[in-house]
């Protein structure tokens, strides 16, 4: 985005923190805690975080569990206030930000679509005339007139998520609930969102599926445990998140050992002209940059890698002796490039290893374990772990 291009959502230093009780709430502990003015425990959910969406702009929000996403959509939509810092905003907004959120139970479907108008602001009259269109892209013609403590966690997505894009927002707030929808109406939901990119409307998106929120999204911001890690491309921000994830999972994953006679001075994610970089690119070649030093001449060293999955597993290996790069010794310090063709691999985080060590295996120099975290951003649909090469006749 331009930086003349005007701010749809201005998020400046939020921080946001609940108080947190260790007891039951009794009358008999209130007036003790008010005696006592005994503090109570905070837990901060939103640590100084700022960021603007520019109009026109899809912003997709990414984080674990707990990071903090829901919140600021909170704050942003107004159901919640920070208790530090502001959020500005340019235009009405539209929200869906968990299932079931504004809807009454005791309410027809019909009856809880004219009370989101009323909410929104849109009178009566104008929510009747964009009633069937609602209806019409729910697919909840025939439970429209049923209460909606009848509806499935479908039927409460299709429907909260028609009334929320059939109002024509200008900014529109979508939470993680689209998982719950079905194939058919994820797509529709995509659809929709396509659209509103092209009317120059403002989005910002939750969402766990790393390639969904790639393919729509603008830019990702990464949020964990309420502090705001970084904002960029889709790639770089996925990447980032992915090796968050593998480290998170596996402790400190990065292990070197080796008789030390020669080492793996470094090893570097770069780009076809070597420069360093921090996400792989949508073609999924990977280039890799290794430096060595050895201060004895080493006889017939063999170098190495492999790649392995989230869960520990190895996808593939190989070394130079495999692939018939021969050296006959090393002596000093060098440097090695080393290309991965990886777009048969489907999309997902990914650990690589590297290794020196004697032809015959014996002797291990030096090992890099699970040193570079990378995601890989395929968009190619298939099922399994990778892409054989298949034909029909």
């Amino acid at each position: 985005m331009s930086s003349n291009t005007p701010v749809a959502i201005d998020v400046c230093n939020v921080t946001k923190r609940f108080k947190l009780s260790n007891n039951a709430g009794s009358l008999k502990t209130a007036v003790l805690d008010l005696i006592r003015k005994r503090e109570q425990q905070t837990f901060t959910a939103l640590n100084d975080v700022s960021f603007k969406v520019h109009k026109g702009e899809t912003l997709g929000l990414i984080g674990a569990n707990g990071a903090g996403k829901s919140t600021m959509l909170s704050i942003i939509a107004g159901t919640m206030y920070p208790t530090i810092g502001h959020v500005t905003h340019t235009g009405t907004i539209s929200s869906l930000l968990e299932l079931g959120a504004g809807f009454h139970p005791d309410l027809t479907g019909r009856e809880n679509v004219l009370l989101y108008g009323s909410i929104m602001g849109i009178s009566r009259e104008d929510m009747r005339k964009k009633f069937d269109a609602i209806v019409d892209f729910s697919g909840l013609k025939d439970f429209i007139e049923q209460p909606v403590r009848f509806y499935s966690s479908g039927m409460y997505v299709r429907l909260g998520f028609a009334v929320a894009v059939q109002v024509d927002p200008e900014i529109l707030l979508v939470d993680e609930v689209l998982a719950v929808g079905d194939a058919d109406f994820q797509r529709k939901c995509l659809d929709k969102m396509d659209e509103f990119k092209s009317k120059g409307k403002s989005m910002l998106i939750i969402s766990h599926d790393m390639h969904t929120i790639r393919s729509i999204s603008d830019r990702i911001a990464y949020l964990d445990h309420g502090v705001l890690k970084g904002i960029g491309s889709p790639n770089e921000m996925a990447a980032q998140y992915g090796a968050a994830t593998i480290n998170g999972k596996n402790g400190d994953a990065k292990r070197e050992w080796g008789t030390g006679e020669a080492r793996i001075a470094s090893a570097k994610l770069v780009d076809s002209c070597g420069k360093p970089i921090s996400a792989v690119s949508d073609d999924q070649q990977l280039y890799f940059e290794l430096e060595y030093d050895a201060p004895e001449r080493i006889e017939t060293p063999t170098f190495g890698f492999s790649i392995t999955d989230e869960a520990g597993r190895t996808v593939f290996g190989s070394n130079t002796e495999i692939e018939g790069f021969d050296l006959p010794y090393i002596k000093g310090k060098g440097k090695l490039m080393l290309k991965v063709d990886a777009k048969v691999l489907r999309s997902g985080n990914y650990m690589m290893s590297f290794s020196l060590h004697n032809r015959n295996h014996t002797i291990n120099y030096h090992r890099l374990e699970n040193h570079i975290p990378i995601y890989l951003p395929t968009a190619i649909g298939f099922d399994g772990m990778c892409k054989l090469p298949v034909e029909w006749n």
